[in-house]
């Protein structure tokens, strides 16, 4: 069984899931699997990729259909007929995939938990069952967490694929709320499994496109290079960052926003910089110019990596009100950058009890906030709390971790 299948609608950027997907690749690979990938847009090693661009979620009739189910409790007979001839054609590529790379055990990321793509959802499901292939259901994000879900038309196809209870499937969450979720509304077992980062391999201590980011961006040694490393969507709550900026009290205060805009449009960016002003602080958004060095595509053009943007800040926000987990977190903490946190569900229940020192705060930036993070940035206080952070996140967040809990999985698949 070393022959490993990632289904998903998308394998390509710097998305969570895609990025998870990479680290999962990562330690398949050096524990002697091969990895092949199927998606509606894949930047996965051309001969190891199934293209079938019907799987993504931004396929024009895969939208049309997605926007016609939510929102309303009534379908048209002509769509769920619809419904079902795309699942078929998918579900006859799935098989096509499974054929031409011999695949052993399949891993949909996320095709089984958020409803983006129903046919794709439909297709795996039945594909499983016809098959009883081996499946790990790696899932980052359900319906029930999405309000945009609540009100659907396709609570059926829900019930039956997102995600389906079926005996070759071992099911795969990322924090303890999902767990319960799974187990209370769909009496699923499942295993937990964090977002991991390479904490075995530390950063290079030196790092001269950092410099350059900073002298490019108008940040000489003295200023404080605040960063605000997520992409700009109203969950980030980055008015909070804003806040932090305009309450320190500095000369010029600016704050970096690392991504580009979300997939929830350029409003909330506009907003975000119309509230900046009015507290006197410039952001700054920096998306076009970053790309990651952590995924599988990333001999990019762009000419900064989110590693040279880490290692050039001297803050981290993440005053984030909701997180599946916390990928930024644990950037932060590999890079040795202290972090203001949001005390956010997710962190306060997974992340807050393994002993991090950060500066945490609950819903809104006091002053108390900033004296606390000055207190942190003190020499004397900074480095040890930031190597205890280091430490602590290689016990509990590592390669190693994921490499532990995976592989038990897929020896579990070998049982009699």
């Amino acid at each position: 069984m070393n022959r490993i299948g990632f289904v998903s609608t998308r394998i390509a950027g710097t998305d969570g899931v895609s990025l998870e997907t990479y680290k999962w690749y990562q330690v398949l690979e050096r524990n002697g699997y091969e990895c092949f990938f199927f998606a509606g847009e894949l930047d996965t090693p051309p001969e190891r990729s199934f293209l079938e661009p019907k799987a993504h979620f931004e396929d024009p009739e895969i939208l049309e259909m997605h926007n016609a189910f939510f929102g309303t409790c009534q379908r048209p007979h002509s769509l769920t007929k619809r419904v079902h001839e795309i699942a078929a054609y998918l579900k006859q590529r799935l098989y096509e995939f499974c054929r031409t790379f011999d695949i052993q055990v399949l891993i949909p990321e996320n095709a089984l938990a958020i409803p983006m793509n129903i046919p794709l959802g439909v297709a795996i499901t039945e594909l499983v069952a016809e098959t009883c292939i081996p499946v790990i259901a790696h899932h980052h994000d359900f319906s029930w967490e999405r309000k945009r879900f609540l009100i659907n038309a396709v609570q059926d196809l829900i019930c039956y694929a997102f995600p389906p209870n079926l005996s070759t499937i071992r099911h795969v969450v990322i924090n303890s709320a999902a767990s319960r979720q799974l187990s209370y509304r769909r009496g699923i077992s499942n295993v937990i499994i964090p977002n991991v980062f390479d904490f075995k391999h530390p950063p290079q201590p030196q790092n001269p496109k950092s410099r350059q980011l900073r002298q490019e961006l108008g940040f000489d040694d003295k200023d404080l290079f605040i960063l605000q490393p997520t992409r700009v969507v109203p969950r980030k709550w980055i008015e909070r960052a804003v806040e932090l900026v305009s309450l320190l009290g500095m000369e010029h205060p600016r704050l970096v926003v690392s991504h580009s805009l979300g997939d929830e449009g350029d409003q909330y960016a506009a907003r975000v910089v119309e509230y900046a002003e009015r507290l006197g602080v410039e952001v700054l958004y920096i998306g076009d110019k970053i790309g990651s060095a952590r995924c599988f595509n990333s001999s990019q053009a762009r000419e900064y990596t989110m590693d040279d943007v880490y290692q050039a800040a001297d803050v981290v926000t993440y005053p984030s009100g909701y997180e599946g987990f916390g990928n930024a977190f644990l950037e932060a903490v590999y890079f040795k950058k202290p972090i203001v946190v949001n005390r956010y569900s997710i962190f306060i229940e997974d992340i807050e009890p393994c002993g991090f020192e950060v500066i945490a705060f609950e819903s809104f930036v006091s002053r108390d906030v900033v004296e606390r993070l000055k207190y942190f940035l003190e020499p004397a206080h900074l480095s040890p709390a930031l190597e205890k952070n280091y430490e602590l996140a290689k016990k509990y967040f590592s390669y190693e971790v994921l490499e532990r809990r995976l592989l038990h999985i897929l020896e579990s698949f070998m049982e009699p």
